[in-house]
């Protein structure tokens, strides 16, 4: 007897345009072309994504523009005017004679990759990233900077581990990182439309959910830390909102 399995689906999750000047123009420019950029709640889908750019270009930068970058990053979080040129770049809305790179969140069942244009040069992205984030709304914008100062101290896989990482988190799936406060009903079991359980009520399902799942009553061992942890964060969530 064989068995079928189910077909991924892919969906783009957020997405960023990058407009440069290529390598071989002596003028350095950088414009923004189409965004879709979900960030509520904050980080968001969006947010990660902003992050994931930023980690996975800024450890090719040279060392002596970080200062700068984190100084640019500090000055929009402040919501101050921002003077151009800066890092050797001038931003500008023109975008002729430039080239595109197009960097992607891809979400396929309840995973997140990433998915990076090869165009352009690695300050030129995370410069990018920076000025999306300047043209958020400031609330945001104040609630991001620090996920992207978090993410240039990033080395490893951009992996869901990277995920739970910028989103201080162990919720790294898409339904967690969507709609937090959804996703930790469904986990603790909550019925549908609940809205606002009583503290006593999520500890209640914390406590019958995690005898659940715990290899002392009959759990699998080699999925308990994951479910402790995500029962944990799920408990947390609905504690905290």
């Amino acid at each position: 007897m064989t068995t079928t399995e189910a077909p991924s689906h892919k969906e783009v999750l957020a997405e960023i345009e990058f407009w440069h000047s290529r390598p071989i123009t002596p003028t350095r420019r950088l414009s923004l072309g189409h965004v879709s950029l979900p960030v509520d709640p904050t980080p968001g889908l969006g947010g990660i994504l902003l992050g994931a750019i930023v980690a996975a270009y800024s450890g090719s930068i040279n060392e002596d523009l970080i200062p700068d970058i984190h100084r640019l990053i500090g000055q929009i979080e402040q919501g101050e005017r921002i003077v151009q040129p800066r890092l050797r770049h001038r931003f500008q809305a023109d975008r002729h004679g430039l080239a595109c790179s197009t960097h992607r969140m891809i979400g396929e069942n309840e995973s997140i990759s990433f998915e990076f244009a090869e165009g352009g040069t690695p300050l030129q992205h995370v410069l990018g990233a920076v000025y999306v984030l300047e043209r958020l709304e400031p609330t945001i914008r104040r609630k991001l900077a620090p996920v992207l100062v978090k993410a240039m101290k990033w080395r490893g896989p951009l992996n869901q581990t990277f995920v739970a990482y910028l989103a201080g988190s162990n919720a790294s799936t898409i339904a967690a990182m969507a709609d937090p406060r959804a996703w930790a009903l469904e986990l603790l079991g909550f019925p549908p439309g609940t809205v606002k359980p009583t503290k006593r009520e999520i500890q209640t399902r914390f406590r019958e959910s995690l005898r659940n799942v715990h290899p002392d009553h009959g759990g699998d061992s080699r999925t308990a830390s994951g479910n402790i942890n995500d029962l944990s964060e799920a408990r947390r969530v609905l504690l905290g909102s």
